[in-house]
């Protein structure tokens, strides 16, 4: 896909594109979601899995009307940048909610990154801020992970 990130599309096409990535976000999240046993684990995962839901119904909705309403977000939120020093790693049946916080971290932060690279390729064209919106909406989702994570993993001493 990185490839594909350096041109700008249509409308159309960047929405598919958008969708795409929405939909292997929800399919990593459904087959962890197979796989990790711990009631807390899949509760993470699944949150974040319906999430990918309510975006990607919300990229397919714009498809059909021809239009995509403004977001809530009009810039990324600041987020701590957790994947730089969480390890990635394959969920496994005994993975933790720890671990699962992690991986969806991880995935998220692809999404943002796959995104920019869009909106970066885009810049000036009306899908530079579509490709806009939808960082700063995968930053909002990024940034929910992180302050969980810190809350329940990060305590002081």
């Amino acid at each position: 896909m990185s490839e594909q990130s350096d041109v700008c599309y249509t409308f159309e096409g960047a929405l598919e594109m958008a969708i795409s990535m929405e939909n292997d976000g929800f399919r990593h999240y459904l087959d962890a979601l197979r796989i990790v046993k711990s009631k807390p684990a899949r509760k993470v995962l699944k949150e974040a899995a319906l999430d990918e839901l309510a975006h990607k119904f919300e990229l397919e909705k714009a498809l059909v009307e021809g239009y995509i309403t403004e977001g809530e977000l009009a810039k990324p939120l600041p987020t701590m940048n957790l994947d730089a020093v969480l390890a990635k790693k394959e969920l496994k049946a005994e993975s933790d909610s720890r671990e699962a916080l992690a991986y969806a971290i991880h995935l998220e932060n692809s999404a943002i990154s796959f995104y920019k690279k869009m909106a970066n390729a885009c810049a000036g064209a009306p899908m530079g801020n579509l490709m806009e919106r939808l960082v700063a909406d995968e930053s909002r989702h990024l940034q929910q992970l992180e302050d969980m994570y810190e809350e329940h993993f990060m305590t002081e001493n």
